[in-house]
């Protein structure tokens, strides 16, 4: 199987920063797009931001110019740097992966998401 395990959120100041990290692991083949997703208490998950392989990043529109999506693709691993935090991206971030998994002669490509990580922007 696959999973996907974040890690880096916290409680941080307004206009401060923080880093965030997704691991994918397990039978992988490839990772066709990883993105971040974020939800708060009785509102639907919302996009954030998303990386293709070979392909351009988007961001929604309130985070653009203050986060940064990256990938290494040696590590299987998303990145979300993110700057100038708002009080109002006080949210449970999620990574997602769409990848293909699986051996030489099963392989299936399907979404997967992380657990959640809690990032709190309070003064």
């Amino acid at each position: 199987q696959v999973q996907l395990v974040e890690s880096g959120g916290g409680l941080v100041q307004p206009g401060g920063s923080l880093r965030l990290s997704c691991a994918a692991s397990g039978s992988i083949v490839r990772i066709n797009v990883m993105g971040w997703y974020r939800q708060t208490p009785g509102q639907q998950r919302e996009f954030v931001a998303a990386l293709p392989s070979g392909g351009t990043t988007t961001y929604e529109d309130s985070v653009r110019g203050r986060f940064t999506i990256s990938r290494d693709n040696a590590k299987n691993t998303v990145y979300l740097e993110m700057n100038s935090l708002k009080p109002e991206d006080t949210a449970v971030y999620y990574c997602n992966a769409d990848l293909t998994f699986g051996s030489s002669t099963l392989r299936i490509t399907r979404g997967f998401w992380g657990q959640g990580t809690q990032v709190t922007v309070s003064s």
